[in-house]
């Protein structure tokens, strides 16, 4: 059975090629500070010289699917990636997302966690999409007044912007318009996002919407690289029901996320506006949505 590699398992510098897999050092030789984090996630057609060292790192990890170290990421390489993957965890214990792309998680999984760096957003949203999502960061720490009753001076202003007689519902998809309806005022443009409290309805609209990019769950699965910041993401729960907020970053197959109606445990029935990190692009069971 292969061996799973964690963070604390991997050396500090490539050229202790032995630690990491057999708990072998060279003695007499000091170990090299790790390769810092890119800032960039690396990806099928990346090239240049950090998709080498990766090349060599996994090459030094018994990984040898990867052939020789060229610098190119093709489908050689992005193999090698699933297979290390496949085999390891993060520093929490948690097992990577198998996507084939090196992001931070899997960057230390492969030089170890002090290899992480700044880590550089994903690239920006642009136009509508960038100021909704600029507009729901200013209204994170919003907070139902009194918590669990759906209502509140700034959550009754996210619910009448679609409606005023649904006060008192949940409102995460009422934030998420309301978001869209200040950016297009801002810009002095029509807000294309759906106008509807309701998560499975704006799911249903959103393909008739002109300009509208849509990618479902399963295109997400295929592709996590389709995901981008300033989507929308959309969860049916069950019954008519439904969740959603924004995607502000993607790293390693997980979200970073501002929902409203939402809290620290994701609940769609929560009590404000949050910043979430734990979501996975495979959990979202419907699919993304980038308003343009």
């Amino acid at each position: 059975m292969a061996k799973s590699i964690s963070p604390s398992d991997v050396l500090r510098g490539e050229g202790d090629s032995l630690v990491g897999m057999t708990g072998i050092r060279r003695e007499g030789r000091r170990a090299a500070a790790p390769p810092l984090y890119p800032g960039k996630a690396l990806r099928h057609g990346s090239s240049g010289a950090e998709v080498e060292r990766v090349q060599r790192r996994l090459l030094a990890l018994g990984i040898t699917v990867v052939g020789s170290p060229d610098g190119d990421f093709g489908d050689k390489t992005e193999g090698g990636v699933r297979l290390l993957q496949t085999r390891s965890e993060d520093a929490e214990g948690e097992p990577l997302e198998v996507d084939g792309i090196v992001g931070p998680r899997t960057w230390a999984a492969l030089f170890g966690s002090h290899a992480i760096g700044a880590d550089e957003p994903s690239a920006p949203a642009a136009g509508l999409a960038a100021a909704a999502l600029a507009v729901a960061r200013g209204q994170v720490g919003v907070r139902e007044q009194p918590p669990g009753s759906n209502r509140g001076p700034q959550v009754d202003v996210y619910v009448s912007n679609v409606g005023p007689g649904l006060l008192g519902q949940p409102w995460c998809m009422a934030f998420v318009y309301w978001c869209f309806t200040q950016a297009a005022n801002q810009l002095g443009i029509a807000n294309t996002a759906p106008r509807t409290a309701s998560v499975i309805a704006s799911w249903r609209k959103a393909p008739h919407v002109a300009g509208a990019r849509i990618v479902t769950a399963a295109e997400a699965r295929r592709d996590p690289a389709r995901v981008t910041p300033g989507m929308v993401f959309y969860i049916e729960t069950g019954g008519g029901h439904g969740h959603t907020g924004f995607v502000a970053d993607v790293v390693d197959g997980r979200l970073v996320t501002i929902e409203g109606n939402t809290n620290d445990g994701g609940s769609r029935e929560g009590i404000g506006v949050f910043i979430r990190s734990r979501r996975r692009i495979d959990t979202i069971n419907l699919g993304f949505v980038f308003f343009g």
